[in-house]
């Protein structure tokens, strides 16, 4: 509809937009927040509920806006032969490429399984206005604990699994997907060469992170979707050109693996477990750099984005 106009008009105007949209249902969920502190459960999951439609109506007009002033085409495989539910479970690892990867698997999914919750740390709970909201929205924080503050005060060992466990205890009245960017930053080809990455398009998984949400909530989920998002002869800057309309395409694949494909332990305290984690987690991540490469491998040419990104050598996800 609007994707004649040239990109020094269209990038202003969709951030105006977006930045609108986001106010807009985001002043909705505020405005309701505080009905969750009256201590009635009934009502508490209503509201939830409620701010859940308000993320839905959040992500839909995200899309609408995006397939109104850009010709960018998403092509998203995998998803038609899942057996997914907005009535499910589920846990969700992706590659983390830019600030755009948050809407576009929030668009991508929006239709095919609950509204996606992210693990914020415990921090962000406090942040005016922010904090509220993701409160309202039934985020999990994560208070984690670091080996020397626990080697301080042993007493500290186990809380923050207890205190995830209880901020997520609503997720068993009311269906929920959790999403966790496994490699703890966005992809860039700086970071990449520091880290020494084995992988060509990846940067290493951090196993951590996702053992202690599995401890956390692994009972709960019904199945593991392995989402990987690939963004074809993308700029650099990934968000700034979805925004003027100079993205050509979104490619994401989706797989869906049973939860109990996941090896099953203590992280922190058995080694031969945690070795087992590692190696299942790099195998998935191997995987994922295979699938980008033939996504690549089908278009004229690498991404920009992509051309700086070189494998070193195999290294343990920590």
């Amino acid at each position: 509809m609007l994707s004649f106009l040239p990109a020094s008009i269209l990038a202003p105007l969709n951030a105006v937009m977006a930045s609108l949209n986001i106010l807009f249902w985001g002043g909705l969920i505020i405005l309701v927040a505080p009905i969750k502190l009256l201590p009635i459960k009934a009502l508490q999951l209503q509201i939830s509920a409620l701010c859940n439609a308000f993320m839905h109506g959040w992500v839909s007009v995200n899309y609408w806006l995006l397939r109104s002033t850009t010709k960018t085409r998403w092509e998203v495989e995998g998803l038609t032969e899942s057996q997914l539910s907005k009535k499910g479970w589920y846990l969700v690892l992706a590659n983390h490429l830019s600030w755009a990867d948050i809407v576009v698997v929030t668009v991508v999914l929006r239709n095919h399984v609950p509204m996606l919750k992210f693990f914020l740390k415990q921090q962000l709970l406090y942040i005016p206005v922010m904090g509220l909201a993701c409160w309202a929205l039934d985020m999990p924080f994560m208070r984690r604990y670091t080996k020397s503050q626990i080697a301080k005060n042993p007493a500290l060992k186990g809380k923050d699994i207890e205190t995830t466990r209880r901020s997520c205890e609503k997720f068993r009245d009311l269906p929920t997907c959790v999403i966790n960017f496994v490699e703890g930053s966005r992809l860039t080809p700086g970071k990449h060469q520091r880290q020494r990455s084995p992988f060509k398009y990846l940067m290493k998984p951090k196993a951590g992170g996702i053992a202690f949400a599995l401890n956390t909530l692994g009972e709960q989920f019904d199945q593991l979707l392995d989402v990987t998002i690939v963004y074809p002869d993308a700029p650099e800057n990934i968000m700034w050109a979805l925004l003027e309309g100079k993205l050509d395409r979104i490619h994401v694949a989706v797989r869906t693996l049973p939860i109990s494909d996941v090896p099953v332990g203590d992280y922190d305290n058995d080694k031969a477990y945690r070795v087992e984690f590692q190696q299942w987690l790099n195998g998935l991540w191997l995987e994922k750099d295979r699938t980008i490469a033939h996504t690549l491998n089908q278009s004229p040419a690498e991404a920009e984005f992509y051309q700086g990104l070189e494998p070193v050598r195999p290294a343990e996800t920590r």
